[in-house]
């Protein structure tokens, strides 16, 4: 139904660089759970955060992760979104977050433009310097990754930078985690629009992750978060109705810097 929207967020646990694995997982979440209009995956959910990409990262144009993203996209007639590690022809390597929608044939994607200095992704990955916000069943979606979720100017809603969902895909590790909940909440709030958090669970060599993957509305409230460290869906009803009613009502949008 135009207008509305159901998200399933995928929590889930990756084993480190093992795509057929991780993607076997994400299928069986998808398999029980509900039918929805957009499936949201995590950060490089196919290889687990690879900061050093070589012999972990694969080519864009060969790419098992990528291709089965469009294979459920148009078998399910849905749209999927995520972010994987690729190396591209130019030889730089990118965490790319693709949103492939089988409705509409239209596939785009959003190049992490913080990279996350303190664990070394900078040192081989190359930022983005564009935002990508794609329109999906009337909803304006803005693309986030992970470590872009600290900087409220890059998530600025803006003249001609006009949005109604954040989705933010992460590898966020528990010994942050009470900055996941306040920092998802704040770019809600401030940007008076839904926002769709999908975080990891498990381990790498580097850290924990409890997953808390979560959807705020315009307000600052919780309609739903999964589980501590647990591999499971959640499926949510976005309504635009109710979206555009709070920012006609309480109008802070039209203060904005």
């Amino acid at each position: 139904m135009k207008g509305k929207m159901l998200v399933t967020l995928l929590q889930t646990d990756i084993e480190w660089g093992n795509a057929t694995e991780n993607i076997r997982r994400v299928k069986q979440l998808i398999n029980t759970s509900q039918n929805s209009d957009l499936y949201v995956l995590p950060e490089m959910w196919s290889t687990g955060f690879a900061t050093q990409p070589e012999g972990i990262a694969h080519e864009e144009d060969d790419n098992e992760a990528l291709l089965w993203m469009r294979h459920i996209a148009s078998e399910r007639h849905c749209a999927i979104c995520g972010s994987l590690a690729v190396h591209l022809p130019d030889n730089s390597y990118r965490n790319r977050h693709y949103f492939i929608d089988g409705r509409n044939n239209q596939e785009v994607f959003y190049d992490k433009h913080h990279l996350f200095t303190y664990g070394g992704e900078d040192r081989y990955y190359t930022a983005g310097q564009s935002h990508t916000i794609v329109e999906f069943e009337d909803f304006r979606i803005l693309l986030l990754t992970c470590y872009d979720l600290r900087f409220p100017c890059w998530s600025r809603y803006a003249d001609g930078r006009e949005y109604d969902l954040i989705v933010v895909v992460a590898n966020w590790p528990q010994s942050r985690q009470s900055a996941w909940h306040i920092l998802t909440r704040a770019r809600a709030i401030e940007n008076q629009a839904y926002l769709v958090g999908v975080n990891r669970v498990g381990d790498d060599q580097y850290s924990h992750y409890v997953g808390a993957s979560c959807v705020i509305d315009p307000i600052g409230r919780s309609l739903g978060q999964c589980h501590y460290n647990k591999m499971e869906s959640l499926t949510v009803s976005l309504s635009l109705e109710t979206l555009r009613e709070r920012r006609k009502k309480f109008r802070v949008l039209d203060d904005r810097d």
